[in-house]
């Protein structure tokens, strides 16, 4: 036992460097893990107790545990088998092709990230570009709320700064699960975009396995009381207008939900308009195409930056305006669904329309929309005529029970700022006290236009614009 053995140096670093992975593997990690485990559930503990909705154990679960979760539930084994029937492979093959969906869906969310980074960026971005507002706001109704049910935000989609701003607001109130498309999977953004809760989905999968993967991690969600925000049309508004809804994620949240049995699911609408949407000139451009494919070069991309920053390093940076961002009246699905009985069958296309005529009805008014209406009304107007059509366009929206806001009250200073940002971006003229339309910039001018033009008989709504169906009476 106390022989003298000789060993070769190598093998000697290699029997050390054995050892130091089974000490690391088998003592070290599992100890380090769980001070940062007990670190962590400290640290959400103290932040659950100033949250209106605190974050559920569901999304504090290991990523690697949710993933397991999820491809040995029933209806996705079902799936895997039909999967491996009608591609003609084994089973096993279903399963792995089901893990890397799996494994692609299922965020790895960290609280630190989402609180104490993603909180903080989002309000230095849209302070930085924006005097941001918030709009109507049915406290009531959101109080009324059951504490223990499902909250889903559904929104318009405007602009990509709408998960900023979004993720802001709604920061004090509980951490939001965004469902986001295939541009959030590149490096580095995906990393971060998982750490902050988001899951990625393929928008236009026919994958069946695919789909019924998603639709599971989805239901789990919703049923272990995630908060999340949503954006029913699928995509961002091309036109400027509040789109008609698609089913996708909506239809499984309802077809997993069971009355009865399953605990709530309270829908609340948001609605947010912008002074200036950043990406408007490659939407327009994509709406006159006819494609939805947004074509940004690099070097675009770079000479706007550097343009961007040497106005902030001149002093020559003006915001783009106001950012405003409105609450309207929540909606059970419990009670909708009670309220609508001859829906029973297929409540989704009720349920989507009711719920996108309440976003509608709270899009915010600001100041560039009326001006834009205003100018393609007739061009080359005075600065008095322009402000006496806007204080009449204003008085019809707002009875219509539209929710206005202009900057400091005052509807002259409105049209000041309309007109100063329009200028601003040489898409107005003012020549002998008139100001004319860059006719180039028409499109765009329609775009801010299309934004509120459902809230006032007076401005043309977009051709091929579909008229919003009257919502259902259930609340």
């Amino acid at each position: 036992m106390t022989r003298m053995v000789e060993l070769p140096l190598w093998a000697l670093v290699l029997i050390l460097a054995f050892a130091a992975v089974t000490f690391a593997s088998h003592f070290l990690f599992p100890s380090v893990r769980w001070f940062f485990r007990k670190r962590l559930e400290r640290a959400v503990a103290e932040l659950n107790s100033r949250l209106t909705r605190p974050i559920e154990p569901f999304k504090l679960a290991r990523r690697h545990d949710m993933i397991q979760r999820l491809i040995y539930d029933p209806k996705v084994a079902e799936a895997i088998a039909d999967y491996a029937r009608e591609a003609g492979v084994p089973e096993e093959v279903g399963f792995e092709t089901a893990r890397r969906y799996a494994r692609e869906i299922v965020p790895r969310f960290s609280a630190f990230a989402y609180f104490s980074f993603a909180i903080r960026v989002a309000k230095l971005l849209s302070r930085a570009f924006y005097r941001v507002r918030l709009g109507a706001f049915d406290e009531a109704g959101l109080e009324k709320v059951d504490p223990d049910a499902t909250v889903i935000f559904v929104m318009n989609h405007r602009s990509n700064m709408d998960y900023v701003l979004v993720t802001w607001l709604a920061a004090e109130r509980s951490h939001l699960s965004y469902a986001v498309g295939e541009w959030a999977r590149r490096w580095p953004l995906r990393a971060l975009i998982r750490a902050m809760g988001a899951y990625f989905i393929r928008r236009r999968s026919k994958d069946g396995l695919y789909r019924r993967v998603l639709a599971r991690y989805v239901q789990i969600a919703t049923a272990g009381g995630v908060t999340q925000a949503m954006f029913p049309e699928g995509g961002l508004s091309l036109n400027g207008a509040v789109g008609p809804p698609r089913m996708g994620l909506l239809n499984y949240i309802v077809e997993g939900f069971e009355p009865g049995i399953s605990r709530d699911v309270v829908f609340i609408p948001v609605a947010l308009n912008y002074d200036r949407v950043i990406e408007d000139r490659v939407l327009v451009a994509a709406d006159i195409s006819g494609e939805r494919k947004f074509r940004l070069r690099m070097r675009d991309v770079g000479r706007h930056v550097g343009k961007h920053l040497w106005q902030r390093l001149t002093g020559r940076f003006h915001r783009f305006g106001y950012a405003s961002v409105s609450f309207g009246q929540p909606l059970s699905l419990r009670a909708f669904l009670s309220g609508n009985p001859q829906v029973a069958g297929a409540p989704t296309g009720l349920l989507a329309r009711t719920l996108m005529a309440r976003v509608r009805s709270v899009v915010p008014v600001l100041p560039v929309p009326v001006v834009a209406a205003v100018v393609l009304e007739q061009d080359g107007r005075s600065r008095a005529e322009i402000a006496e059509r806007f204080a009449t366009l204003v008085a019809d929206m707002e009875a219509h029970g539209a929710h206005v806001h202009m900057p400091r009250g005052d509807l002259d200073y409105a049209v000041e700022v309309g007109l100063r940002l329009l200028q601003l971006r040489r898409i107005l003229t003012e020549r002998a006290g008139h100001y004319w339309l860059n006719e180039q910039d028409r499109p765009l001018l329609r775009y801010y236009a299309n934004s509120i033009a459902h809230l006032s008989d007076a401005i043309p709504t977009p051709s091929g614009h579909i008229a919003p169906e009257p919502e259902s009476t259930a609340t």
